[in-house]
């Protein structure tokens, strides 16, 4: 009891209840910790998905037969493509896939329905739009799949000796917010930690308040830690935001012990305060700070894993990627959110964010303190 009456009685109490009161008033902070976290964990969440349906088909059937038709409704079965068109010749149908009408086109030859009745092999064409190498690449592989398992339909095949069973642990239904969300929840901590924290401090510049706290009794590591503890109170807000907004809007199961994601969390969280001091440091405006955010955080989130994964990377990205703070923390937030995995296994990547926080901050806060002097 004494030592909380001699924290609220000290120079520091003050100086945090002055911050407090000056994020409070401060709209843009407020606005900074609320909406963009809220909205970008939604459209993130909802948006984002691997998966590719709805696919433009243009059909030109040069045999118009009951087994050319049977063979279209297979393509279209699984709402992967769907019919847009049908074109009487090659050359309008590949007019559609060049004026972008269409993403997929199909053409069946004269002699599909004769062929497949005397067993020959059918030769079947297909055009791709390749702009969208990603959409490409992902259409032909459906495309491929769907005509091999036609052709498998169409003769008689033993059954196979081994029977084989697929499950999919953590996430049975393969949905994909359940990938994105928790990455998600680590970007959205990197830009608002980033942002606010440089904004409060720059801030403090511009008005002009931070020469007249310069002429207070109070010590350069306390106007600090004044500056830091608020920030980290209500940035872990935004966790406990963005974790309810992942339990409630898409279901997360979070198996993991709660407490100790909040905990890896607030870690992650000194990271990005220590990024956003360190930022103002080296700034002079808030819309120098601003931009200045865009070359720290925009290689942080393309190559931390959150969006898109590690694996489909170039090799010396993918080692350049350990270098990045919030891969770390995304790993922790998927392993504690779908797998329910122990500290036990994560300590290297805690270790790691350990790391990179005292570094970050001990850089900022010594480039900060050199601008005090």
């Amino acid at each position: 009891m004494s030592l909380l009456r001699a924290l609220t009685q000290s120079r520091l109490w003050a100086l945090i209840l002055k911050e407090i009161r000056q994020i409070l008033r401060n709209r843009q902070i407020i606005f900074l910790l609320l909406f963009p976290p809220t909205i970008q964990l939604l459209v993130f969440g909802l948006a984002l998905n691997p998966a590719v349906n709805h696919l433009s088909l243009g059909v030109t059937d040069y045999s118009r037969s009951p087994d050319s038709r049977e063979f279209v409704a297979s393509l279209v079965a699984n709402d992967v493509f769907e019919i847009a068109s049908f074109q009487p010749s090659v050359a309008e149908l590949g007019q559609e896939v060049r004026t972008g009408q269409i993403s997929t086109g199909l053409v069946i030859p004269p002699d599909f329905a004769e062929n497949l009745a005397m067993g020959k092999p059918v030769d079947v064409q297909v055009l791709i739009d390749g702009v969208d190498a990603n959409t490409a690449g992902i259409a032909s592989g459906y495309i491929q799949q769907t005509i091999n398992r036609y052709g498998q339909s169409l003769r008689d095949l033993p059954a196979l000796p081994v029977d084989i069973a697929v499950r999919f642990l953590y996430n049975p239904g393969l949905l994909s917010s359940w990938f994105f969300v928790p990455g998600v929840i680590g970007v959205v901590l990197t830009l608002t930690g980033s942002l606010v924290s440089s904004t409060t401090v720059i801030r403090e510049k511009d008005v002009g308040t931070l020469e007249q706290l310069l002429m207070t009794p109070a010590m350069g590591w306390e106007i600090l830690a004044a500056k830091i503890a608020p920030l980290f109170v209500v940035l872990m807000g935004d966790v406990l935001l963005a974790s309810a907004l992942g339990r409630f809007v898409f279901g997360l199961p979070f198996r993991g012990n709660y407490f100790l994601f909040l905990a890896l969390s607030g870690v992650y969280i000194f990271v990005c305060i220590g990024i956003g001091i360190l930022l103002a440091t080296i700034s002079r405006t808030q819309q120098q700070v601003v931009l200045t955010s865009f070359f720290f955080n925009v290689p942080l989130i393309q190559l931390s894993g959150a969006i898109a994964p590690i694996e489909s990377m170039p090799p010396f990205f993918r080692v350049l990627s350990f270098f990045d703070p919030l891969r770390h923390y995304v790993t922790i937030a998927r392993s504690l959110i779908l797998k329910g995995t122990s500290f036990a296994v994560l300590w290297p990547e805690v270790l790691t964010l350990l790391v990179f926080a005292a570094l970050f901050l001990g850089v900022s806060i010594r480039l900060f303190r050199a601008q005090l002097a």
